[in-house]
């Protein structure tokens, strides 16, 4: 499992380690891992022009020891101070390596063509400790960063993102590589932070045993493999799980065939299916394997007993509440008929919208996967303040609503109060397209009636959902295209090979 810390967190760390070794020892053995992976990208180190980025912190200083060490190697080597202080044993080390060092006050024209001819940038602006918008000349030098040829190399965190939360206010660098020390950064796994950081390098400098829990999580492959319900020699569809979906209406009939797919190819050993005679009608056809119950006609126009159509559905043990469903007083007499039995559900989709609307629909064993606008109404957030932080609004919404929330978007975030949010990053920008969260509610409702908890299904059906979208291919796709693409994608989970394909 992957971990990640704030800021504070890394910082409690190195100071506990650097009290027991020599002074300027982690700044050493960050700076050789850096002037390593800058070698590495660089190819040919020799004769190559590199440009590097110099703030007042110890990045700067980690900057200028690898500059440095390139420099030894043959480098051209140029430093731009950014302001009136830098690392002195760093600039002192450059100098002596036939580095040069160029003062942005009073040579901008300079300093713009070192960034413009640079083979490779090193980003060493801020540390891990910045918040806010940069201030001039780094955000200026950001952008002339981000303007050039060069590859460009973040030190810890790319300076304008940050480190604990992922926000971006104003210039960002945008890097290719961000090599990050002792441990990941909350920051760096979470949008709109992560889609600056390009490729990212962890480099062990032995904070290790002194971190304290960690801020978030993420899951690998491994991690979902062990914890996906398999069928054991005594399996049968009942010992499997059977998950209820109640979705979909006479006018949205595609979100209940979607959900119903996500439930079926997401191993369920049965899925029970109950709404309106349309999209009965297209799920029987699509998934004949599911077994479905037409609602009576008192129940849709909202005069019939909810209760008694619910439980005229069979034994399940998790619920699928909510897609395409409509939001009136008929959805939301269903809504409150499921909801009632206390078995753990998926809440999406317009089930959310009753929701935002009722909270007395609340009850425990509920996982809700809503996107920021969803989430907005829930909460009574603006949507461009939740995708601005997303990690904080997940947090809030867990704790408000008491409930697990799977915060969908480009980096899914699943929280739970008293857990580390769960970060997935194995989506592609191929999902952002209709009926995909669906499918999602499916395969989580799958999950839960397999015998996982909110939590444990939401992070492991966001990472499914995210690799079947791989699967089907780095192209535009359809949301139809995602449960035939589920089997392959769990057989993936046991073959790392095939996932880096």
């Amino acid at each position: 499992m992957r971990t990640a810390y704030t800021a504070d967190q890394i910082r409690s760390a190195e100071h506990a380690l650097m009290a027991r070794l020599p002074e300027g020892t982690l700044m050493q053995r960050a700076a050789t891992a850096l002037a390593v992976v800058c070698a590495r990208a660089l190819g040919r180190v020799y004769g190559s022009r590199v440009t590097l980025l110099i703030g007042s912190g110890d990045n700067g200083g980690d900057a200028l020891y690898a500059g440095a060490r390139l420099a030894r190697r043959g480098a051209r080597v140029e430093a731009i101070l950014a302001g009136s202080r830098a690392h002195q044993g760093g600039l002192a080390a450059l100098r002596a390596a036939g580095g040069r060092v160029i003062e942005h006050a009073g040579h901008a024209e300079h300093a713009g063509r070192a960034v413009a001819a640079a083979d490779l940038i090193v980003d060493g602006l801020v540390g891990i400790g910045a918040a806010g918008a940069l201030r001039e000349p780094y955000a200026g030098l950001t952008e002339l960063a981000n303007g050039a040829d060069a590859t460009v190399v973040a030190v810890d965190v790319p300076s304008g993102v940050d480190a604990s939360t992922g926000r971006v206010e104003g210039a960002a660098v945008r890097a290719h590589l961000t090599v990050t020390f002792g441990a990941c950064k909350t920051g760096l796994l979470i949008d709109p932070g992560a889609s600056h950081v390009g490729t990212l390098e962890v480099i062990d400098i032995g904070i290790g045993p002194h971190l304290p829990d960690p801020d978030v999580t993420a899951l690998t492959a491994a991690d979902v493999a062990a914890r996906l319900p398999r069928p054991g020699p005594e399996s049968d569809k009942y010992r499997r799980g059977v998950v209820g979906v109640v979705a979909g209406s006479a006018r949205y009939t595609g979100a209940a065939v979607l959900a119903v797919g996500g439930a079926v190819r997401g191993g369920a050993g049965m899925v029970r299916f109950a709404s309106a005679r349309e999209p009965v009608e297209l799920v029987r056809a699509r998934w004949p394997e599911a077994v479905t119950t037409i609602l009576d006609t008192t129940i849709l126009e909202g005069d019939g007993d909810a209760r008694a159509g619910v439980e005229s559905m069979g034994r399940v043990q998790a619920w699928v509440l909510g897609p395409g469903m409509g939001t009136d007083d008929r959805a939301h007499a269903l809504a409150e008929a499921v909801l009632d039995t206390g078995l753990p559900t998926v809440l999406d989709a317009d089930g959310l919208t009753l929701l935002a609307a009722d909270r007395s629909l609340l009850r425990p064993n509920l996982l809700i996967t809503p996107h920021a606008g969803e989430l907005s109404r829930l909460i009574g957030v603006p949507r461009e303040r939740i995708e601005a932080s997303r990690l904080e609004h997940v947090r809030l919404a867990a704790a408000d609503l008491g409930v697990t929330v799977l915060l969908k978007g480009s980096t899914t975030l699943v929280a739970e109060t008293g857990r580390p949010v769960r970060v997935n990053g194995t989506g592609t920008p191929w999902l952002a397209t209709g009926g995909t969260g669906d499918v999602l509610s499916g395969l989580a409702g799958a999950l839960l009636a397999g015998g996982l908890t909110c939590y444990e299904a939401g992070s492991c059906a966001a990472y499914l959902h995210g690799l079947a979208a791989r699967v089907a291919g780095m192209t535009p796709i359809s949301a139809q295209d995602l449960p035939d693409a589920l089997p392959e994608a769990r057989r993936a989970l046991d073959s790392p090979a095939k996932m880096e394909e």
